[in-house]
């Protein structure tokens, strides 16, 4: 029997033709879908694959009866409610590796601009202005950053720091301290890493341990002219605390790319902050990274409805014993 993939958000062709190719599965794929929409669209899909633009409640779970699988094409699966998900015994997956690289160049990108003030002076110079001294920045090379995560991502930014002569602090309470050790990085805890960094760097999940674990009392901790970089998941900030510490000087500056909200309110209180250099969620946005995470996330539902086969993934209490 026919099953039914549903695409509620815009992926990459290649993913589309791989999941139409495949014998045994219809695709029906409209491109970015509204609340409404989704909800009229899910209850014949047994699967999905999504981007972060659509979230997965437990409402849309109850409309879909047939629902077996999604699929992420991306890292974060906060867009979905896990436990609704591990209670109907509906598998979640996520491809993990597919943006690594992209995230990775992009914080290191919001690095070098935050230290050169980059888009600053871009904008002093658009404006007609020659301001060369407002503008002097800092060198990478023999500063110390420090990675909050030292995941797939968080050990690729260590290369590319280690690369720059940067020392580079590890803090993963999962990952062994000998991966750091191997690559050149010193497996250090938050404390250490919140006094001796130059430049910290975000890279941990948002759980509940972690959300705005970077609050008043750990900005408290930093070294005066600290700057931040955070491409991970916006909750892990408290805002308030950060644009204070950046306003009172404590903070040299920061650069953030992903935001509680998205996207932000107009009052958000970084949005516009001297010192603090925004994007709009782009880390994984390069078109070699749409292209591998649609492919991996189209791959997974094939895996799943026709092999079952299981691979990556998030809510592992629903697989089958075997």
């Amino acid at each position: 029997m026919t099953q039914t993939v549903l695409i509620p958000d815009n992926v990459d062709q290649k993913a589309i033709d791989i999941l139409t190719a495949a014998e045994g599965l219809t695709v029906v794929a409209p491109g970015k879908l509204s609340a409404a929409d989704l909800l009229a669209q899910v209850p014949q899909a047994n699967a999905l694959v999504i981007r972060s633009g659509v979230t997965i409640t437990d409402e849309v779970m109850a409309a879909a009866p047939q629902l077996k699988a999604i699929a992420r094409a991306g890292v974060g699966v906060d867009n979905v409610d896990l436990d609704a998900a591990t209670q109907r015994g509906i598998i979640v997956m996520n491809t993990p590796g597919g943006n690594t690289i992209s995230t990775a160049e992009h914080t290191f990108g919001l690095m070098l601009a935050l230290a050169r003030h980059i888009p600053q002076g871009d904008a002093s110079l658009k404006a007609g202005k020659w301001d060369r001294k407002t503008f002097v920045g800092v060198e990478l090379r023999g500063k110390t950053l420090g990675l909050v995560g030292f995941g797939r991502i968080g050990q690729a930014v260590a290369k590319r720091a280690l690369a720059f002569e940067m020392r580079v602090l590890a803090y993963d309470p999962l990952v062994p301290a000998i991966v750091a050790q191997q690559m050149g990085a010193i497996p250090a805890d938050l404390d250490t890493i919140y006094a001796e960094s130059d430049f910290i760097s975000l890279h941990a999940p948002l759980i509940d341990d972690t959300r705005s674990m970077i609050n008043q009392e750990a900005l408290a901790k930093m070294k005066d002219g600290v700057r931040l970089v955070n491409a991970a998941r916006g909750g892990l900030i408290d805002d308030v605390a950060l644009a204070e510490a950046i306003k009172s000087g404590k903070v040299a500056g920061a650069a953030l790319d992903v935001y509680e909200t998205e996207p932000p309110p107009a009052d958000h209180p970084l949005i516009g902050l001297p010192g603090v250099i925004d994007t709009p969620h782009l880390a994984a946005s390069t078109v070699d990274a749409q292209i591998t995470v649609a492919v991996e996330a189209a791959q997974l539902i094939v895996d799943a409805l026709l092999n079952n086969v299981y691979n990556n993934v998030v809510n592992t209490a629903v697989l089958p014993a075997e």
